[in-house]
């Protein structure tokens, strides 16, 4: 009986879709087995998702060959895949690649040349689709299929040069990024006492080749010596003539990538619990017990109440129980940190998993995660994807942060969901946490989709060394309006600039947040009013003094500072608004200190967030100025003073969750001063101080805000009394972009209408925020589907027809 394979494909095939395949009878196959597949005229990877014995099919094709003899995925991989694929409207590749190793995530990539006829051919016509890709083609000769289509789009076009002959694509595997690494290593090739002997009886010119062979002889049976140190010390000479002798032999040894090779973590005890802390350590142990009740909470308190001793108390809980667990950070920066505690409470135990380790080091730690090798896998947002096995118990601190959903490339997911739906499958536990939830999961919490638990108060060590409770920091909103109006013209308010001063004089440190990067905020023509931009995205242009340059935040692109005025030749250009630089090149002025700078500029790796936490704790310098990074979740006891230099920044950006962003940002990055014991300080400029935002985080008062952002939402059907997604399209060309956006939103209008979905609204279309990014034009629809509509997000979606080039966003973190 013929047997046949239902296989996801790495190809754009469309949500929850498979391809069937004939399996041939040499191979025993199984779901969760990565394959290699035809597909038209060339071969790609694939994943089976499942067996049958008939088809409905014809001239089925035979799997090609097995990439791996063992599955890679599990049942329950194959089944969050599943959900995923429908959730996110992406392949069920797309979403179980998540879940591979980085060494089978390959596939065939084309290159581009021109072939002979082409070459010789006259110049096309620069403004046509065909004439750009061919003129590109002469300029840069072989290229990448998705470089050129990055560069300047024509897929269409492109199609059709490769049908007549003037372009000739080939097909090629793309070289595997990581794989293992090994290492040669000398051991003795004789008994140990034998080896003694014949030492002690070479003669005296042999110096070299006795010490090596008396120090292998030294170390214990199964510790052998790298071959490689022993070239080093002895000679090489020394290694080859006891090879000839026979008295060593050669042997290789994996190497392990480890990133936490070669630091040290001293053991810690868990501290005494308050009686808040032990209430929610004891609601997470009776859910992981298997107690009846919800297996999801949302652990609330405000920043310094001690949720990470929650966290670490109830893993420990878990791994006591011979189960395991995932910890998720919103940002890298946060890691350094947060690996000291759990290193110290787990020794050994702890892997550290994120996009800032080399390719070699993920490649090791996600086999070693799969062997089982550690307890607790700590990680940012693709972590909730590790191959932990018996999972118990996934941690999501800090559950509010935009960096937790993926945008791009797909599948457009957020942590926080998939971490909901993979503890649903493995029968796990769900500690959702943060001084500042999401509006949406605190109305879910309250509803009773997840278990509410509140830590009372902030703690901090009291003059015997024991936990006790401590006041938060006070905070002073400060209104830059009446600044202006009593002569100030410094980006200090005076009551900052004293503050800042009493902070130094005490010793103290200080960090001054401002949310957004480089010398000044735009660059504008006093004559004329012409604000530099970027020629590829229509951004404005970010001054970088340090560098002397002009900087697009947005794709990278960056140029000298011009003499004059590109558009009336004026000299009289100027820099409006101020970034990091500016803020620390005037504290360094003011007050002779020096400062560290935190943003992505200054910290473009993991290591270097590491560097720069070390250096400010260890008190390197009293000032630390930095973006939204410092704001989220850093504990560092020796900060009493926090200014937030402009708080009305993003406060008015056209999206609804506007508000809550500058909340949150507010309440966390206040949160930082006065966790030592000594008291806090925090002094918010704002020109807009009558803001219930601005009020609620000058206040701390979560609850507060909460009531006035509920209400606003409920007024205007906005999450979570609806449920978003976004239909995205990108092109060079202008108005064709917006063309295809006009038809598309006319096209779900009517199709909603004959389903008989009147309730549901369709937003749009409209430019996104920045309508041109690296030359594209971007167009956007928002569809909103209250819960009184009788169809489900994934349902809709899958009745509508997209053409080709929309992307699909369900639940965008932004709407920008």
């Amino acid at each position: 009986m013929e047997r046949y394979a239902e296989v996801a494909v790495d190809a754009p095939i469309g949500p929850e879709r498979t391809l069937t395949y004939a399996i041939p009878p040499t191979l025993t196959l199984t779901p969760g087995h990565v394959l290699w597949v035809p597909l038209g005229p060339r071969l790609t990877s694939g994943l089976v998702f499942d067996l049958s014995h008939h088809t409905e099919v014809s001239g089925v094709r035979p799997v090609a060959a097995l990439l791996d003899p063992s599955p890679v995925l599990s049942a329950q991989q194959l089944a969050l895949s599943r959900w995923l694929s429908r959730e996110t409207r992406c392949s069920l590749y797309e979403a179980a690649a998540l879940m591979l190793p980085m060494d089978f995530k390959r596939r065939l990539v084309a290159t581009l040349s021109l072939s002979l006829p082409a070459q010789e051919a006259g110049p096309e016509e620069a403004s046509s689709g065909p004439g750009r890709i061919l003129a590109y083609l002469r300029r840069h000769g072989t290229v990448g299929q998705d470089r050129l289509l990055t560069a300047i789009g024509g897929e269409s076009s492109l199609r059709r040069l490769v049908r007549q002959g003037l372009v000739v694509r080939q097909w090629r595997w793309q070289e595997p990024r990581a794989g293992p690494m090994y290492r040669d290593i000398l051991r003795l090739a004789v008994p140990r006492e034998e080896a003694r002997d014949r030492a002690a009886a070479m003669p005296v010119q042999a110096t070299r080749q006795r010490g090596l062979l008396e120090h292998l002889a030294s170390l214990p049976p199964e510790e052998p010596l790298d071959a490689a140190l022993a070239r080093k010390e002895f000679g090489g000479g020394a290694v080859a003539g006891l090879l000839r002798k026979g008295l060593v032999e050669l042997d290789w040894r994996q190497r392990v990538r480890d990133p936490l090779e070669g630091r040290v973590f001293a053991p810690e005890a868990p501290l005494e619990p308050t009686e808040s802390q032990e209430r929610a350590v004891q609601a997470i142990r009776d859910a992981l017990d298997g107690g009846a009740g919800q297996r999801a909470f949302l652990l609330e308190g405000v920043t310094g109440s001690g949720k990470t001793e929650v966290y670490l108390q109830a893993l420990a809980h878990c791994i006591a129980g011979g189960r395991r667990g995932i910890f998720l950070v919103p940002e890298i920066s946060l890691t350094p940190q947060l690996t000291q505690q759990l290193a110290s409470r787990f020794p050994g135990r702890v892997a550290v998993l994120h996009s800032g380790l080399t390719a070699g080091q993920q490649y090791d730690t996600w086999w070693r995660i799969r062997r089982g090798e550690f307890d607790v896998v700590l990680g940012s947002r693709s972590a909730v994807f590790a191959p932990q096995p018996d999972l118990g118990l996934i941690v999501l601190d800090e559950e509010h942060e935009g960096s937790y959903k993926q945008d791009d490339p797909p599948p457009r997911y957020h942590a926080r969901e998939v971490a909901l739906k993979r503890a649903e499958l493995a029968e796990a536990v769900v500690v959702l946490g943060g001084a500042t939830p999401d509006v949406v999961t605190h109305h879910r919490a309250l509803a009773g989709a997840y278990r509410l638990l509140r830590l009372a108060g902030r703690l901090a060590p009291g003059p015997d060394g024991r936990v006790t409770t401590a006041p938060l920091a006070q905070v002073q909103v400060v209104d830059m309006r009446e600044e202006l109006k009593a002569g100030v013209r410094s980006i200090f308010s005076r009551a900052l600039h004293d503050a800042l001063v009493d902070t130094l004089e005490r010793g103290e440190q200080a960090i001054l947040f401002l949310n957004r990067r480089g010398t000044a905020g735009t660059v504008q023509c006093r004559e004329c009013g012409h604000v530099l931009e970027c020629r590829r995205c229509q951004a404005p242009l970010t001054y970088h003094g340090a560098e002397e340059r002009l900087l697009c935040h947005r794709c990278g692109g960056h140029s000298r500072m011009p003499p004059w005025c590109p558009r009336c030749r004026s000299r009289r250009i100027r820099y409006l608004g101020l970034g990091t630089q500016r803020v620390a090149q005037e504290v360094e002025r003011i007050f002779g200190v020096q400062t560290l700078r935190w943003d992505r500029d200054a910290a473009r790796e993991g290591r270097a967030h590491q560097a720069l936490m070390d250096r400010f704790v260890a008190g390197q310098a009293p000032v630390l100025v930095g973006t939204q990074m410092i704001a989220k979740g850093l504990h560092l006891p020796q900060v009493t003073l926090v200014g937030a230099i402009l708080a009305d920044l993003g406060l008015y950006l056209p999206d609804f969750r506007a508000g809550e962003w500058a909340f949150q940002l507010l309440c966390q990055v206040s949160g930082r001063a006065g966790r030592g014991g000594k008291p806090g300080q925090a002094i918010i400029q704002t020109y807009a101080p009558e803001h219930y935002a601005i009020r609620a985080a000058a206040a701390q008062d979560y609850d507060a805000f909460y009531a006035q952002e509920i209400s606003y939402r409920s007024a205007h059907a906005q999450p979570p009394f609806s449920r978003l997604f976004r239909l995205l399209y990108e092109h060079t060309n202008a108005d064709y972009a917006q063309r295809q956006a006009t038809d598309l939103a006319r096209g779900i209008r009517e199709t909603l209408e004959r389903q008989g979905l009147g309730e549901v609204d369709v937003i749009g279309p409209a430019p996104r925020f920045f309508a041109r990014v690296r030359g594209r034009y971007r167009w956007q629809l928002t569809v909103r589907v209250p819960p009184s509509a009788a169809v489900d997000v994934p349902t809709l979606l899958a009745s509508l027809t997209m053409p080709p080039g929309w992307r699909v966003d369900v639940d965008p973190a932004n709407l920008l």
